[in-house]
């Protein structure tokens, strides 16, 4: 048969390639043809009007809005990224059946499967943090950079003062990440309300970081904004004589006035002490309070491989990173390493106790932990979750608690160990460095302790 399918997660990077990665193998292995259109960063692989024309079954393993309209007249099978990684083969023979499928239609499938509407928070948080991500990473590791130049490098009254170094700040710090908030809160909007919602969101994060209420404020300014301009663009009803000019100029002026209002007077005020009263608390956390929240972050981190859980904490720690909290977020790139460094360590120690494509995978993984890209840990633990998650969460929990509780700080939001080699981003490298080393013995031990031997394990399955 003739099988196509898409893969699409919010953030773009891991889940979509190891879903298509996982469909492709499970087609090809029953003699299909397959075609998987991967819509990560960029969209490759892309589908063409005949291919899809000639499909027998189209597979969608998405986790937000795409564009179905193309796919008008096709039976489709969709389900998410996760799923598709877990148990392609099942996915693959109920499409071919028909069973859990729908049928597209240009009309329809836009206004129900994709409608805002129908998608819950997390999915709007998620475009909006996919949103935020190229701000957050870019001008995190070009602030990074500049310190290279030294520690006061960027600073013009400082006496020490680099030309290259002010620069990449003002791009990093003063313009990337300055705009951070302003897209968290434009992409929770546009989410909501499409395209007429970019603008209002635009402006309630602007001014959540003007005001002091940070992502938090960006966050709830992005819902509201989004709201209120889907009801407005939708629920009030004019003349089509001027709906055009309604929605260029009514909508506009109407979200951003209440949006704006509520910002200054309502929201603004409340949150700010909030985010403050945070700041301070964490920025006060003694070694034991600190090791408390590192056991958190590391649990919530390894828990899902960069799902939900993981993306809630990761983004927690990335939005305090503008107040000026820097721990957290050095806590969750040690806790988003250690899984995939853990379990590449452990396929070299315990060879018998995984299989060759494991033992393949792991080599994969000391780069994926080294680039902090936690995902690297989903197929083992796919293939073992009652023993190789906890595991995960025990080494990540233990790296990122010596963190915290050491109080490491990472002044880049991204780049695992590479950011080490960049002078003065991560203090007390050396408890860094242990952390992690820790971390990944500790995961590469207990799975080594907690799997059994494969030949037993098939062994006792055959019996």
């Amino acid at each position: 048969m003739k099988i196509i399918g898409v893969t699409a997660c919010p953030t773009g990077i891991a889940h979509t390639y190891m879903a298509a990665e996982k469909l492709q193998k499970a087609a090809e292995a029953e003699g299909h043809q397959v075609k998987i259109e991967t819509q990560g960063a960029k969209t490759e692989n892309v589908l063409t009007e005949q291919e899809i024309k000639e499909a027998d079954v189209v597979i969608l393993a998405v986790d937000k809005g795409i564009d179905l309209s193309r796919f008008a007249g096709k039976t489709i099978k969709k389900v998410s990224t996760s799923k598709a990684i877990k148990d392609p083969i099942t996915i693959l023979e109920e499409a071919i059946r028909g069973e859990g499928t729908f049928q597209s239609s240009k009309d329809t499938e836009e206004n129900s499967s994709v409608s805002s509407h129908k998608k819950g928070l997390y999915s709007h948080f998620m475009n909006g943090v996919n949103y935020m991500l190229p701000f957050v990473i870019a001008g995190g590791i070009l602030i990074a950079i500049s310190f290279a130049f030294g520690i006061e490098a960027s600073d013009p009254d400082s006496g020490k003062y680099n030309v290259i170094a002010g620069a990449l700040s003002q791009i990093g710090g003063g313009t990337a990440f300055a705009l951070m908030v302003p897209a968290l809160a434009a992409g929770i909007a546009s989410s909501i309300a499409g395209r007429a919602g970019f603008a209002p969101g635009l402006i309630a994060g602007t001014l959540a970081a003007a005001g002091g209420s940070g992502f938090l404020g960006g966050m709830i300014g992005g819902i509201l904004a989004g709201y209120v301009t889907d009801f407005t663009a939708t629920k009030i009803h004019v003349k089509q004589s001027i709906s055009a000019i309604f929605q260029l100029i009514v909508v506009p002026l109407i979200s951003i006035t209440i949006v704006g209002m509520a910002m200054v007077f309502l929201i603004d005020t409340p949150i700010s002490w909030v985010l403050n009263g945070l700041t301070e608390f964490l920025n006060g956390l003694g070694e034991t309070s600190g090791l408390m929240f590192g056991l958190l972050i590391g649990v919530m981190m390894a828990a899902d491989m960069g799902g939900p859980i993981n993306k809630a904490i990761s983004t927690f720690s990335i939005g305090l990173m503008s107040a000026g909290v820097n721990a957290p977020i050095a806590a969750c790139m040690m806790a988003g390493m250690t899984p995939p460094l853990g379990l590449a360590l452990a396929t070299v120690i315990f060879k018998n106790k995984f299989t060759l494509e494991e033992k393949t995978s792991g080599k994969s993984c000391w780069v994926l932990g080294a680039s902090y890209i936690t995902e690297g840990a989903i197929p083992f633990a796919v293939a073992d979750p009652i023993r190789v998650i906890p595991s995960l969460m025990v080494g990540s929990a233990v790296a990122a608690s010596i963190s915290m509780a050491a109080g490491v700080t990472s002044m880049a939001p991204h780049g695992g160990v590479w950011v080490m080699f960049i002078p003065n981003v991560i203090n007390n490298l050396p408890m860094y460095l242990l952390a992690l080393v820790v971390g990944t013995l500790v995961t590469a031990v207990m799975i080594g302790l907690l799997k059994k031997p494969i030949k037993q394990e098939a062994l006792t399955n055959t019996i």
